[in-house]
């Protein structure tokens, strides 16, 4: 009877342990899983160690850019590409590293209201890449990746802007849209930023130069999309000729005294040997009239009496005396200066 109890039991027990055996298998945890992840690559082998040779063959450092890169720690990256240039400018796989490099800094941008030195940092990279290395096969995609940082310029200049003239702070967004039209011409945002321009300087009462930049939004750009705010912003400019006229206008020719007021050093020169010759003139018995009839017989008689230099009575003028076509150019930044600020 005891036998028999004791083989059940251990029946029982043998049972027992079966079915709990895979079960507490199962719910054991594995220890330590993601620190003993394995080394799957030799890609990822180059992160273990830090020898001399890791730090200085560029392989090594090439594909620890490469491994950063694909991770897209691109600040990582960068640094590795700008060490392996830094060591191996001469190498095969120079061009590639400094197109890389281009393109880690190109990653960091975010938007046009952002921080735009991770712009200014790729579109130097890749002019680089086209200076040190011409003819590589990495050219055609750095042209559209500088193409793509100049948009993207414009594009942050052209927003800055707009702010600006929203706050009506009208100068500062007049040197951003000027900024855009200049520097970055051939961009879609260009032909906006001209119009912005020209409706900047009519607000702040440059009418002649608001019209001179609907003729040139106009001719550059003959498709833009302000056709209709174009036409009435040209409506209610209050410019009394074209701003082209007034620069090919010129002034009044001058009388030896104005000349002598205002005049070059050339004129004045003349109109002094002038006053000399009608003086001498005057004192021989004549006018300055009669002795350039003397020296040409041919000469036609005046009608009247011609009065000298020295008889005539100077008056005061009724306008203020304008200096020649070529002072008068000379003196426009000055106006430009009074009119706008310093900023001109």
């Amino acid at each position: 009877m005891a036998r028999r109890f004791t083989l059940h039991r251990t029946f029982f027990l043998l049972l027992a342990l079966a079915v709990s055996l895979p079960i507490g298998c199962k719910s054991t945890p594995k220890p330590d899983a993601e620190a003993a992840k394995a080394v799957i690559s030799t890609d990822e082998q180059i992160f273990i160690g830090d020898t001399v040779e890791k730090n200085y063959d560029p392989n090594v450092i090439i594909k620890r850019a490469e491994a950063f890169f694909d991770r897209e720690e691109y600040a990582e990256a960068v640094i590795e590409y700008q060490h392996f240039l830094d060591l191996h400018r001469v190498h095969t796989l120079a061009a590639y590293a400094q197109f890389r490099l281009g393109e880690s800094h190109f990653k960091m941008t975010r938007t046009i209201d952002r921080d735009l030195d991770p712009v200014h940092k790729a579109l130097e990279a890749y002019e680089k890449l086209l200076k040190d290395y011409p003819g590589n096969k990495y050219e055609a995609e750095a042209k559209e990746r500088i193409h793509a940082c100049h948009d993207f310029l414009a594009q942050a200049h052209y927003f800055v802007g707009k702010f600006y003239y929203r706050k009506e702070a009208y100068l500062a967004a007049a040197h951003r849209f000027e900024a855009i039209v200049k520097q970055y011409p051939e961009m879609e945002v260009a032909s906006d930023a001209m119009y912005d321009l020209a409706r900047t300087y009519h607000d702040i009462g440059a009418d002649d130069w608001a019209q001179e930049k609907l003729y040139a939004l106009e001719q550059r750009y003959p498709n833009h999309k302000h056709k209709t705010e174009s036409q009435r912003l040209y409506a209610a400019l209050k410019v009394t000729q074209p701003a082209t006229a007034l620069a090919q206008a010129s002034a009044p020719v001058p009388t030896p005294a104005s000349v002598l007021l205002s005049g070059t050093g050339d004129a004045k020169a003349a109109a002094a040997s002038g006053l000399a010759a009608s003086t001498l003139a005057s004192a021989q018995g004549g006018t300055f009239s009669d002795s350039l009839h003397r020296t040409n017989p041919a000469a036609p008689q005046p009608s009247q009496p011609v009065m000298t230099l020295a008889s005539a009575k100077v008056t005061a003028p009724t306008k203020t005396l304008r200096p020649p076509a070529e002072s008068q150019a000379a003196f426009t930044p000055q106006t430009t200066l009074c009119r706008l600020g310093a900023w001109c």
